[in-house]
């Protein structure tokens, strides 16, 4: 059985991960495929969104046992080995050009909360919970830690990477990591919301956003940078599809990326 079912025959593709009898935990062949699926996706042109979702009853539990006990006896340039390969695979879904929702329908423990924090938008069931249990094995959060950090904030990371807490879908709503709390029978329509919102945007200006987000946040706001803002704006009004989205809201008419 595949490690990843993708689903890509629309505009929005669905990467499941789908190991759910190891609670969709990772391993070096899982690893390998979502690393694969966000690269081969995020190049594609005709695509306007990516939804990361899970079979079973977690979305992701972290670390496979068997993959644990492999690694229980590596060298320590095995184990960076290992540990780049988990490295790359979060910077792919992070840097995916494409805007990235995670459907969290269940528990998330340690590398899944680097999942979901590599995710653009959260939407989560309102049983879900949350856990960076890796210090109650003598280990910590490293490669998902940049991520991590930024998506939940500062002050409750320092708390959770060290008490290795559990905690809800709203407190992680409430800290900024999930978006949306829903009913398990809301999720899909919930999703489906976010993506068709989407979907209704320019395909080239939702990328644009997506790396604008990424280049001015926590930076300080200097010339050079207000600079490069005002290049950007002036790049894509002068853009065909800036150009096309301009004249059909003033002439309220439909422009091409919603034709159909």
């Amino acid at each position: 059985m595949s490690s990843l079912q993708i689903d890509s025959t629309g505009p929005i593709a669905r990467v499941t991960l789908n190991r759910p009898d190891v609670r969709n935990a990772f391993n070096e062949g899982l690893i390998a495929d979502l690393t694969a699926a966000f690269t081969a996706l995020g190049a594609r042109s005709d695509l306007r969104a990516l939804v990361l979702a899970a079979e079973g009853k977690a979305f992701c539990a972290g670390a496979d046992l068997n993959w644990m006990k492999a690694m229980a006896g590596y060298s320590w340039e095995e184990n960076h080995a290992d540990a780049t390969r988990l490295a790359d695979m979060l910077w792919a879904i992070y840097s995916c050009p494409l805007p990235v929702i995670a459907r969290v329908q269940g528990d998330v423990y340690a590398g899944g909360v680097g999942l979901v924090a590599c995710a653009d938008i959260v939407v989560a069931v309102d049983s879900a919970g949350f856990c960076l249990s890796e210090a109650k094995l003598g280990l910590l959060p490293a490669t998902i830690g940049p991520y991590v950090a930024r998506a939940l904030g500062e002050q409750a990371s320092r708390r959770y990477f060290v008490t290795a807490e559990r905690f809800s879908a709203a407190e992680a709503h409430r800290l900024g990591l999930v978006h949306e709390v829903v009913t398990a029978d809301e999720l899909d329509t919930k999703v489906a919301e976010i993506t068709s919102a989407i979907a209704a945007n320019g395909p080239a200006a939702v990328r644009a956003c997506k790396q604008l987000v990424k280049d001015v946040a926590s930076h300080e706001i200097t010339p050079a940078l207000r600079d490069d803002t005002a290049r950007r704006i002036a790049d894509i009004r002068a853009s065909a599809e800036g150009r096309e989205g301009v004249q059909s809201f003033l002439n309220k008419s439909r422009p091409g990326w919603l034709a159909g």
